[in-house]
């Protein structure tokens, strides 16, 4: 099982941040990405429709001998995670665990800002976890829908970039936050603008966060890779795959082969 690869779903192309973070980590380990792009966006549907799709996402790659899955995805993550990790016999695990808990241990002042998408806001998903490691934290949150269409559209700085920034995170700024979540795997694509406007405070990529999470999961089960050479990375969708490998190359900074289609 050392040698099997690493499953990673997300509904789309925002996972490849996480994907690119653990390739970072652990560059000895394959990776087996799948993309949802059939049924993008997870965001406006409904917690049984996200768990039955993450189930039928985890069962493709259960098909390919993963030894644990990470969900790339903040709705799954914030919808579905409680069952999926109680159902499957390996490790399930997803970004706002490990995001939360990095951003409650790195703050100072106790006060700290959430950015994401609307389900993902409205789940308190990261709130919970961050008041169950601080009970004293303030928590302030916004939803931010324009950045994932800005993300796509390659739209990652200029004027526009800079005034939609300001209007979602000028209360932050009123608030006093020393701590930032970027809870959208999409954004950390404009953390450089988010960071330059939100000076001196931290900013959490919950992709970052989840690498170092999936270095610890497989250190307590003992199954890192024990072949010395980089990892081969195979990639999957949905749907849409000459549109996924375009986005791809955004996302990881390369260029990838045109993924396989399945479907699940």
């Amino acid at each position: 099982m050392k040698n099997n690869p690493i499953g990673i779903f997300d509904s789309g192309v925002g996972g490849l941040t996480v994907l690119r973070q653990i390739e970072k980590a652990l560059p000895g380990e394959n990776i087996i990405y799948f993309g949802d792009t059939a049924r993008v966006p997870y965001g406006n549907k409904s917690r049984e429709t996200i768990v039955k799709f993450s189930t039928e996402n985890i069962l493709f790659l259960l098909k390919k001998k993963v030894k644990i899955v990470v969900v790339a995805c903040n709705t799954a993550s914030a919808l579905a995670l409680d069952y999926l990790s109680g159902v499957f016999n390996i490790p399930v695990f997803g970004v706002i665990e490990a995001g939360a808990r990095l951003a409650a241990q790195v703050s100072r002042n106790k006060r700290i800002g959430i950015i994401g998408t609307r389900s993902t806001i409205k789940s308190l998903s990261y709130d919970k976890v961050i008041l169950s490691k601080e009970p004293k934290a303030k928590v302030y949150s916004r939803a931010c829908p324009l950045f994932v269409p800005l993300v796509e559209e390659g739209i990652l700085k200029g004027k526009l970039v800079e005034d939609i920034v300001d209007m979602y995170l000028k209360d932050f700024k009123h608030a006093g936050i020393d701590t930032l979540i970027l809870g959208c795997t999409h954004y950390p694509l404009l953390k450089k603008e988010i960071s330059g406007y939100l000076r001196g405070v931290k900013i959490i990529d919950s992709a970052q966060a989840v690498s170092i999470h999936t270095q610890e999961i497989i250190a307590q089960c003992n199954i890192f890779n024990n072949r010395r050479r980089r990892g081969r990375v195979e990639f999957y969708v949905s749907d849409e795959p000459k549109g996924f490998a375009k986005m791809a190359k955004l996302f990881l900074g390369r260029e990838i082969a045109i993924p396989k289609v399945v479907n699940v």
